[in-house]
């Protein structure tokens, strides 16, 4: 793996696409999705999944459902005879009615909130038993988070309240299999998430686009003065719900425990990052709020050629090595090539997949033999620490798509095929990154990074 000669200069930011309307997932992926989820269960033998959510871990629900059980826990029971049964508490009855698959409805008000009606009270057990769990031989069990401990059963591991797990207990014969079903939905090698159609690309490509606009518009509005607050009102757009906590951080982060922006004012010399997130994609950066190199902190007067050059040529590596067929493995040792562990301390993973939340699995591990396959949508993350120095970040959301799926975006969603289009165009043109033919950037400032706030006009590139 070659190391580029990264440079700092004039360079046009790349162009926000405004007014993109969201795209609504249609009635066709959602069965779709269905089936898939169908026959992943009947290839492992599962007669059941129980599938929880609530607002913070709600993505495996929506995948099916097509809402999360705002302020309440819910749970969606599939059966394999594609029978779908919700169980919901007293604020999310109405939405069963929305549901994207039929459903039929429960109420337990044991997922309301505390001091509410408890009406139709009864215990979660005679809901399972109405729904023959009794006679279940095998039931898989999914939150939200897919165990991977290298010494020990993953299948064991449930990361659903122990009101629900005690209860399914209770209901089913000593004989049943009960176990951690996530990879059905989440395991990089197969699970039905890890991959879109175009319809759920054009989806996703929405929050990604937001977050990028966003993004811009904050870097754009960092002066001496500017409070954190109001760059964290930059980084919300549209009414979306944020996949992650915003932030709008100058100075040291957080100060008395705080995560979120406060009436902290920027000043010159600060260091600063910015994120903000959707469903679909992230923006992050990370530089400092000055003008050029020589108002660098002494200690820190070589942080270009120590931090941000050495990162930048890592995102650039990672977007010209990744597309489909490849094992996660060589990317992360293509990352370790030219950004070494040992030297930049980064320690999760250098990329990870991506969708109704910002972190979903990912295939990218040092030992991964997982095959990225088109129709994934990866975020580009890798996150150096090095001791006195400042962070640098460009996080960003991209697509993998092979001529078929390309193809099929070309027709569905001409609007959109134009916007990947010019994203592309720049990266290559401008940023001169050769990024593999099958990378589809869902955000406007892929590998655009601007290490110094306040020289708004300057950004590396590849010489």
């Amino acid at each position: 793996m070659v190391n580029k000669t990264v440079k700092l200069k004039e360079i046009t930011a790349p162009k926000k696409h405004e007014g993109v309307a969201p795209t609504i997932l249609s009635n066709t992926t959602m069965a779709e999705r269905k089936e898939k989820v169908i026959s992943r269960m009947n290839e492992e033998g599962y007669d059941t999944l129980v599938i929880y959510a609530d607002k913070e871990h709600g993505g495996n629900f929506e995948y099916l459902t097509g809402f999360i059980p705002r302020f309440e826990e819910g749970l969606l029971v599939l059966e394999n005879t594609g029978n779908a049964t919700v169980i919901l508490g007293n604020e999310n009855l109405k939405m069963a009615k929305f549901s994207r698959i039929p459903v039929t409805l429960k109420h337990s008000p044991f997922f309301s909130l505390p001091n509410q009606p408890m009406d139709n009270e009864q215990p979660l057990e005679t809901l399972f038993d109405e729904l023959g769990f009794n006679n279940m031989k095998k039931i898989g069990l999914i939150g939200w988070k897919m165990f991977t401990p290298k010494n020990t059963n993953p299948a064991v591991y449930f990361d659903i309240p122990y009101f629900i797990v005690a209860a399914i207990k209770e209901s089913i014969d000593s004989t049943a299999v009960l176990e951690n079903a996530a990879h059905l939905l989440i395991g990089g090698e197969n699970g039905t998430r890890t991959t879109n159609n175009a319809n759920e690309i054009a989806h996703y490509e929405y929050g990604a686009n937001l977050a990028s606009n966003c993004i811009l518009t904050a870097m754009d509005a960092v002066e001496p003065g500017i409070k954190e607050a109001e760059l964290g009102n930059l980084l919300a757009a549209e009414g979306q719900y944020n996949t992650v906590v915003t932030i709008a951080a100058t100075g040291q982060r957080f100060e008395s425990g705080v995560i979120y922006p406060t009436y902290k004012q920027v000043k010159k010399g600060d260091p600063l990052s910015l994120t903000t997130a959707f469903k679909g994609g992230l923006s992050s950066r990370t530089g400092f709020v000055i003008s050029s190199e020589s108002e660098l902190p002494v200690e820190q007067s070589d942080y270009l050629e120590r931090v941000a050059k050495p990162y930048f040529n890592a995102v650039a590596t990672w977007l010209e090595t990744v597309k489909s067929g490849i094992k996660g493995k060589q990317i992360y040792q293509a990352i370790e090539d030219v950004f070494p562990k040992e030297m930049y301390h980064w320690h999760l993973n250098p990329g990870h997949l991506v969708a109704d939340e910002e972190w979903m699995s990912s295939p990218i591990y040092s030992e991964s033999n997982e095959l990225l396959k088109s129709g994934m949508i990866l975020q580009i993350d890798i996150i150096p620490s090095i001791t006195g120095y400042t962070g640098v970040s460009a996080e960003e959301c991209v697509a993998l798509a092979d001529d078929k799926l390309q193809l099929e975006i070309q027709e569905q969603y001409p609007e959109l095929w134009q916007r990947i289009l010019t994203r592309r165009k720049y990266i290559k043109e401008v940023l001169n990154i050769q990024l593999s033919e099958e990378i589809l950037p869902l955000s406007n400032t892929v590998a655009y990074l601007r290490p110094f706030y306040l020289a708004k006009d300057q950004a590396f590139y590849c010489e």
